[in-house]
């Protein structure tokens, strides 16, 4: 989307015009294509459903993906999320264009190894990934996933650290006070999906609540993120107000501000099923918050137990609430020192500059 395109790219774009290359980006309409075009982008709309596979619907997608590859000025191109990269791919190789793919995470259909969407999936993408002339992945078990499946060359299969952090933009902020004054605070941002584990969430807050009833100890569990209801794993509305309602968590719906809505919580927890390299945590290790995720691909890539936040075990609310626990019985100082490690891990090994200059070394040399 243009969402993603200006909220995730945008370095990348300023980088590109920096170095004299005009920048054209195809997506979704939506409002942030204007903010695209303030910075000098050039935005030509794309309809597609991100979610279902419908071969009338796809095949009319790669006809409208040929015809602007055709129609516009273009070097190389880069592809972003699942339809571009099989669509995409397969529209740039009949229209004889450059490209590098981003494998940025293997979605839902890859967590269902049997079931029919994901071996159409692996289908598809296996005719379209040897098409590129560079395939990205963000972190090594989704590379080696690939390789492993013979989806992907071996030789043009690379890592990048993500999309990067603007370390300056998501920098360390006091603790801004709130009303929860006196509470550690624990927030979750995701899509409200099953698979960023939000059901495992919200179980632990109800367990935590439990175990420290009856003690001066306070905490909160909030929940930041969209609804996604034609996604198949999609959280409900009404499951959000049940909640709710029982006290456990709170819903605080859509911000454009994620930045200063992290810098009010104590601990960013995440218990994804998978990612490619999740960004969420990547802004919260970069503004020096500790946090409690997963161990799994892309996940423990950034976060390292004990270090920079806690680990648990996936789909095990015992396991994540007791690293709740953990952190809770950690001194002040010692939450602190997780977060000065984190943001030291981010400065040397995800900022955005180390990603950008991948891919102007990638595009210089595909196209000179």
């Amino acid at each position: 989307t243009a969402w993603n395109i200006y909220n995730f790219r945008s370095g990348l774009i300023h980088a590109l015009q920096s170095h004299g290359y005009k920048v054209i980006c195809i997506a979704p309409y939506d409002s942030y294509a204007e903010k695209l075009e303030a910075m000098g982008c050039e935005f030509h709309p794309v309809d597609f459903k991100s979610k279902g596979t419908n071969p009338i619907d796809d095949l009319k997608l790669i006809r409208n993906y040929y015809k602007l590859y055709r129609s516009l000025p273009i070097d190389i191109i880069l592809h972003y999320t699942i339809k571009p990269n099989i669509y995409g791919s397969i529209a740039a190789k009949l229209s004889g264009t450059p490209m590098i793919s981003n494998i940025s995470g293997l979605g839902t259909v890859f967590l269902d190894e049997k079931s029919l969407s994901s071996k159409v999936a692996k289908l598809l993408y296996k005719i379209a990934i040897r098409f590129p002339n560079k395939v990205f992945f963000q972190n090594p078990a989704d590379k080696a996933l690939f390789i492993d499946k013979k989806l992907v060359p071996k030789e043009i299969a690379d890592l990048i650290p993500g999309s990067g952090i603007n370390t300056e933009v998501f920098k360390p902020q006091p603790l801004s006070s709130t009303s929860d004054k006196g509470s550690v605070k624990f927030l979750l941002i995701a899509r409200l999906l099953k698979d960023k584990g939000i059901v495992e969430y919200v179980n632990a807050a109800r367990h935590v609540h439990q175990t420290i009833a009856g003690t001066e100890q306070k905490v909160v569990f909030d929940l930041l993120g969209d609804y996604y209801t034609d996604n198949p794993t999609a959280i409900t509305q009404d499951e959000i107000k049940q909640w709710e309602a029982e006290g456990i968590i709170r819903h605080l719906g859509h911000s454009d501000d994620v930045k200063s809505v992290i810098a009010a919580y104590d601990s960013i927890v995440l218990p994804s099923y998978r990612e490619g390299l999740s960004r969420v945590l990547l802004e919260a290790s970069s503004m020096a918050k500790p946090a409690i995720t997963t161990d799994v691909p892309g996940c423990r890539d950034v976060v390292e137990d004990g270090y920079n936040g806690f680990l648990c075990q996936v789909k095990d609310v015992d396991s994540l609430t007791e690293q709740i626990m953990k952190f809770l019985h950690l001194t002040p100082a010692e939450r602190e020192t997780m977060g000065c490690n984190g943001r030291q891990k981010i400065l040397e090994q995800f900022d955005e500059k180390v990603v950008i200059q991948k891919y102007l070394d990638a595009i210089k040399a595909i196209v000179g």
